[in-house]
């Protein structure tokens, strides 16, 4: 009897097993190009969903060995820079090790596919075997890999083609909701790759001001356009009045509002209706509380599954899953990032007849008059500043009371690492509106720290000194190293605004410092760079502003036009980072190591997915001026150009 107790109690824990098993490959595959189920101690996985688009991939079904297939991706796809973290991730102890104190593990790379560049994240999911719970004999995990920016080269044809003066006006129309929603996916990247830190709870929220306005617009743009394709009646209403600026983290209450509005989209079938209803609930001591109804004639739910809605993985049946793309991922972290916002979400839906979710969230009230003209010389929200302390308390203390006022701010504990964090921005044209630094600082003071900023970037940035001592004595020397103003401790941000907008005007009342700006018309650029589609766009970017452009198609190519042309026959380099044959960065040490006068000096911008800090430092280390970001933006290419090309 015992005997048969105990093989009961293991085909129960079996089956347990099976359903985790079944649950998370489900969630996960709606969410991802391909998904694997591996055996970690047998070597052994089978493909779930495969990817019609990879005729390397072993098909659904297949059993094949797990690490040697994963190595091998990591050699054919993975770009070098990521190839070892994905091959460190892929091993099974790391999995075994992460998994005990994390539910999903994820690691985000950049991939080459055919000659185009886009970032992939691969995450993993464990199920723990009976009663383990050190996860170090997992039975199983689910395996699965996304695609995060496929769309990034359709939507930099689509943002380029919003500056055709000929473009017809429903093509524009068409194309600005596109990139309204693009401009979204873009703005969201960085809180899909911490999509694990949301799940753990580790999740931070900002306080700036923001336009609610703005935020209004963007999101009726981008949901007035879907349900417009979908045969839906789209309404959003204000139901009373509403300040024009909150503070409190747009970008959370946005991707809260998304979310909501998605699923209704997604599960109201044509003929449909969904509403959008903002109102302002109560107001006092300087917070507003705002209520969000979104309101739809959809599938609907059933009664069974409301308390569960907001559970991890939750879902009313498998099938919706294939047909909606549901994760069973959204409305939790929804729910998360509502109740960090001290709000509260609840629902109410009938199979069949649709569903109405109410959102009501607390913000702080801006200072700013509404209809005030956005045109004022200071807005915090548009703020960059960087703070440079040793002290950490001090350093979190200026980043605090920045922030309350709606001021992003950086932190950075040494003159040394401030140089460095300027000298990136620089590079990436994106410079630091205000640097504020400590004046006593051990290896490099404030004093020092400015003269070495303004030797890399001149007058770009407003630079003030904070310090609990006298001045006095130091004045001339900080005044000659370049220091716009002083600040005294303990800081408060109606100073720190008051004096940047002080040396605003002082620097405009100073034309010997404005910088002269090179004409583009005429110039030659040499452009590198191996995608046809890329080539095509950039060239027409570039004959926008009439200026003349020869292609390379890769860096060799690129290395060997330069130098058959005599000096100064081209006025910049445009240089794609990643090109068969010879990269970037190889043609750009080959140009700069050149005996002849103009190899030395001619800008070469970098052009890359490749978005962050090591990148940027590899281009400034081969001699690359700068460094853009794809999808470019042309005002950013134009702006960079017109700064680099000698007047």
């Amino acid at each position: 009897m015992e005997h048969r107790l105990a093989l009961q109690e293991k085909l129960l824990e079996e089956e347990k097993h099976r359903t985790q098993q079944d649950n998370m490959i489900t969630a996960m595959a709606a969410d991802y190009r391909s998904d694997y189920h591996v055996d970690l101690d047998a070597d052994d996985a089978v493909c779930y969903r495969g990817d019609p688009d990879d005729p390397t991939q072993h098909g659904e079904g297949v059993h094949f060995p797990y690490l040697e297939a994963f190595r091998g991706y990591a050699h054919r796809v993975v770009t070098e820079p990521y190839r070892e973290g994905f091959l460190r991730f892929i091993e099974p102890e790391t999995i075994r090790e992460g998994l005990k104190t994390e539910k999903i593990l994820a690691y985000r790379y950049l991939a080459v596919r055919n000659g185009v560049e886009y970032y992939e994240m691969i995450r993993a999911a464990g199920v723990h075997a009976g009663d383990d719970e050190d996860g170090r004999h997992l039975r199983a995990i689910g395996l699965g890999v996304s695609i995060i920016d496929a769309e990034m080269r359709k939507t930099m044809a689509q943002q380029q083609a919003l500056n055709d003066a000929d473009l017809p006006e429903t093509t524009r129309d068409h194309l600005e909701k596109i990139g309204a929603s693009a401009n979204h996916l873009l703005g969201l990247i960085n809180d899909i790759l911490d999509m694990s830190r949301i799940e753990s709870g580790r999740m931070t929220l900002k306080n700036e001001e923001f336009s609610f306005q703005k935020l209004l617009e963007a999101i009726n743009t981008m949901f007035s356009g879907q349900c417009q394709e979908k045969g839906l009646e789209y309404q959003c209403r204000l139901c009373s009045e509403v300040a024009d600026y909150y503070i409190g983290d747009d970008m959370k209450l946005r991707q809260v509002l998304i979310n909501i509005l998605s699923n209704a989209v997604k599960f109201t079938p044509a003929g449909g209706r969904v509403t959008f209803c903002v109102e302002r609930m109560a107001r006092f001591e300087g917070k507003t509380t705002l209520r969000f109804v979104v309101e739809d004639t959809g599938i609907g739910m059933s009664k069974d599954l409301l308390p569960h809605l907001f559970d991890t993985f939750s879902q009313e049946d498998a099938s919706s899953t294939n047909r909606y793309g549901s994760t069973g991922l959204g409305m939790a972290i929804t729910k998360s990032i509502v109740e960090m916002m001290n709000g509260t979400i609840d629902v109410e839906s009938e199979k069949g007849v649709g569903s109405t979710f109410t959102v009501t969230v607390t913000l702080d009230e801006s200072a700013r008059r509404d209809g005030e003209d956005a045109e004022e010389e200071i807005r915090p929200e548009n703020l960059t500043v960087l703070v440079v302390d040793d002290d950490p308390v001090a350093c979190e203390h200026a980043r605090l009371v920045l922030e309350k006022a709606g001021i992003a701010a950086e932190t950075v504990s040494s003159g040394a690492a401030a140089v460095e964090a300027v000298r990136l921005r620089h590079a990436r044209r994106a410079p630091y509106n205000l640097i504020l630094v400590d004046w006593k600082m051990p290896d490099m003071d404030g004093v020092e720290t400015t003269r070495r900023i303004r030797e890399l970037i001149g007058k770009e940035s407003a630079i003030i000194i904070l310090t609990a001592y006298r001045w006095d004595d130091v004045l001339e020397e900080a005044l000659q190293a370049g220091v716009d103003s002083f600040i005294p401790k303990p800081l408060f941000a109606a100073a720190v605004l008051e004096e940047f907008s002080s040396a605003l005007k002082r620097r405009s009342a100073n034309t010997d410092h404005k910088p002269q700006k090179a004409e583009l018309t005429g110039r030659r650029i040499l452009l590198a760079e191996d995608v046809p589609v890329n080539a095509e766009i950039m060239m027409m970017v570039l004959q926008t502003r009439g200026m003349e452009a020869e292609l390379a198609e890769n860096g060799r190519i690129a290395v060997e036009k330069f130098a058959a042309h005599p000096a100064g026959y081209y006025d910049a380099v445009l240089m794609d980072m990643r090109m068969p044959e010879m990269d970037g960065l190889e043609a750009t040490r080959r140009i700069r190591a050149m005996d002849r006068e103009d190899a030395k000096e001619i800008p070469i911008i970098a052009l890359t997915a490749n978005a962050f800090d090591e990148d940027v430092q590899r281009s400034l280390q081969a001699g690359l001026n700068a460094h853009l970001s794809k999808p470019v933006q042309p005002e950013s290419l134009y702006e960079t150009l017109e700064s680099l090309i000698k007047a």
